[in-house]
């Protein structure tokens, strides 16, 4: 039996419709049919080519990445593609470059900070890409601190102009991706100072480099910051380091929608309520829970796929040898992960329509779910991402020795998921803006006010703090219910726990940062527990296809039990669950591990990810590994000749003793 045939079995053992569960993994059937045919579209297309990236050179990468970027954009104008199918077009390419940074932070911040007026001047530019922006916010010295931004935005009321100013050397802007080579403009932030005063950070629309030789303009100082982690990987972008030397940019390139800044210098606050920019906030972060699902989801389906190829020991009498994912140590390790690519999946699909929902509330003026929703985005943003990263260097193991091949794709998918930790928001640093919600939130109970959204089980506070768990044998923690009250009962345990010791510190910011890590954890929970609800709330939907709802159960009970089988310390600890308990659901558990296996092949066909787009010889559709890896090794330019270059300078004088009169 060869790979071919190994997966051709698994599939057909399938106990549900693969066609339909990628109609719901995708969203919908018109999401489903601009998806499969986008990505078809780039895996037929040669120039497209990625799988030489790790071994190009940074000068040949980068060029490399100019070229796709733009021929992308020209298929998008040929195609006449609308905005969904353009963004998914450049989400097939698989390639980051000045173009993520140009539609994904430049163009939205524009639209959600700028005047009517400037939208209407900037925007048709930026659509037409005859200006490529880029965000220049974190500098050398300040990430997570944006209050802490050192540049600064001087108005001069005798030109009517601000005078951007680097004024220390943590002052550079330092990552902001495009900005190395490509971006021409960029929405920069600085300190606004008007007649001495600092009035805190605002963005400013600058032109960094001449529309006719790219050249930069007086006073800008602008280059790549240099090699970052990983082969090919993030090193298709061209993350810079930007200094301004008294750079003179017109008032009205100041984004205005919020603050103003009148000709005589006054700064006053428009009729738009300041809390409009939050929704901007909300859209990038539901981007990215969104990106994890399908990161985490790329790296399984390579995993999973290999696991039924690979076979490892057990032969009897000379027969096969057992595929590795029969082995529970494989299934213990793997298909938790299979889950948590369906759980972030349905997680995001409810933050698309949580950032229509605040959308519309702001137009209304009602900023009533906003700290709700800012700390629930936030929170969701850092989990996805971490467990994201995790997950991905877990499937490289999972793979065995392969995985760390670069053909593997994994070891570049890792490199380039990574960062996600990072921007947007440091990780531990937005669970500890949840934390603060939480204990806010746990500080109004008692004072008549409800709490809202993905908080309202906190109303329930009295109940939950006493409750116990009913659960009497293993399948009873197949009932939503008892899950659902056991994440409700540990994170709002975990909150007041924190919020008692709070409240033994006479200064409160104290008892904050003695507290970091027990807060963290506090907020863990709380996120963990929005992730099973939003699961269990997707599973109470009309879902189509025979089978299709059960097999999502099987996924959505084994997410929920193995976080509980991780974190069972919290659980006993605030005494949610007896340890017979935690023992039944360890067991449900395994059982639940049997029901995934003979679906998990068809599970990750339903992600229906090209061979192009998984990049992945381990993962190839067909189950062709072995002889492609034999392939692909001949490939790597070492091997153009069976000489080495070097041989003769220095091995062969090695060889033959011949050292002294080496070249070394």
């Amino acid at each position: 039996m060869n790979g071919v045939d190994y997966l051709a079995d698994e599939r057909s053992k399938a106990q549900f419709d693969v066609d339909e569960l990628k109609i719901v993994w995708a969203g919908s059937r018109h999401a489903f049919e601009v998806s499969d045919r986008i990505s078809r579209l780039v895996a037929s297309d040669p120039a497209f080519r990625k799988d030489n990236r790790p071994m190009l050179g940074r000068k040949e990468l980068f060029k490399n990445t100019l070229r796709k970027a733009t021929y992308a954009w020209k298929r998008i104008i040929e195609l006449r593609l609308n905005e969904e199918e353009a963004s998914k077009l450049r989400f097939y390419v698989d390639e980051p470059a000045f173009t993520d940074l140009h539609w994904g932070m430049f163009v939205p911040a524009i639209k959600g900070q700028g005047t009517d007026e400037q939208q209407q001047k900037w925007l048709p530019l930026a659509y037409k890409m005859q200006i490529i922006g880029c965000y220049a916010q974190t500098e050398l010295g300040h990430g997570s601190n944006v209050q802490g931004l050192e540049t600064t935005a001087t108005f001069d009321p005798q030109t009517d102009e601000f005078i951007i100013h680097s004024p220390t050397l943590t002052s550079s802007k330092w990552w902001p991706g495009g900005l190395g080579k490509i971006s021409t403009h960029g929405v920069v932030y600085a300190r606004l100072i008007t007649d001495g005063q600092d009035h805190g950070v605002h963005g400013f629309i600058v032109q960094l480099r001449s529309l006719d030789d790219h050249s930069p303009l007086p006073g800008i100082t602008v280059g790549d910051i240099g090699m970052k982690f990983g082969n090919g990987a993030y090193n298709t972008m061209d993350n810079g380091v930007l200094r301004f030397d008294h750079v003179r940019i017109p008032r009205n390139q100041m984004l205005m929608r919020v603050f103003q800044v009148t000709r005589e210098g006054k700064v006053m606050q428009s009729n738009v309520p300041r809390q409009l920019v939050y929704g901007t906030m909300v859209f990038v972060r539901q981007t990215i829970v969104a990106d994890a699902s399908c990161a985490i989801s790329r790296a399984v389906c390579i995993a999973t796929r290999y696991s039924a190829v690979r076979r490892q020991f057990g032969s009897q009498n000379g027969g096969a040898e057992t595929q590795v994912i029969d082995y529970k140590t494989q299934q213990n390790r793997l298909f938790p992960l299979l889950a948590s690519a369906y759980a972030f999946r349905f997680v995001g699909e409810w933050l698309k329509w949580l950032y229509t929902d605040v959308t519309q509330r702001l137009q209304a003026n009602d900023f009533s779910t906003l700290p709700e929703a800012h700390a629930c985005t936030a929170g969701l943003k850092s989990l996805t991402t971490s467990a994201t990263a995790d997950a991905i260097e877990e499937c490289r193991k999972l793979c065995g020795g392969h995985g760390y091949l670069c053909t593997s794709g994994l070891p570049e998918l890792f490199a380039v998921y990574v960062p996600a930790c990072t921007y947007e928001g440091d990780n531990i640093v937005l669970l500890l803006q949840v934390a603060r919600f939480l204990m806010k939130t746990v500080s109004q109970l008692g004072s008549g006010k409800k709490p809202v959204g993905t908080t309202a089980y906190m109303g329930r506070a009295e109940h939950l703090l006493q409750c116990q768990c009913d659960v009497q044998r293993a399948e009873d923690w197949l009932k939503p219910s008892a899950i659902l009250e056991a994440f409700e009962a540990r994170a709002t345990r975990m909150s007041v726990a924190c919020a008692r010791n709070l409240s033994k510190f006479k200064n409160q910011e104290e008892g904050f940062l003695e507290l970091q890590a027990d807060l963290v954890e506090a907020a863990v929970a709380h996120c963990q527990l929005i992730v099973v609800s939003k699961f269990i709330e997707k599973l109470q939907q009309d879902i189509p296809g025979n089978g299709v709802k059960q097999v999502l159960g099987v996924l959505c009970n084994v997410y929920a039990l193995n976080i509980l089988h991780k974190h069972l310390g919290d659980f006993l600890s605030t005494g949610c669950i007896t340890p017979k308990q935690g023992s039944l659901a360890s067991e449900q558990l395994r059982y639940l591990y049997s029901q995934v296996r003979p679906n998990a092949i068809a599970l990750v066909d339903a992600f229906n990810y090209t061979d192009h787009y998984l990049g992945s010889v381990l993962g190839r559709s067909d189950g062709n590994v072995y002889p492609k890896l034999y392939e692909e090794a001949w490939k790597d330019p070492l091997n153009d000749t069976v000489v080495p270059d070097g041989y003769h300078e220095y091995i062969r004088p090695l060889l033959k003793q011949q050292l002294r009169t080496a070249r070394l």
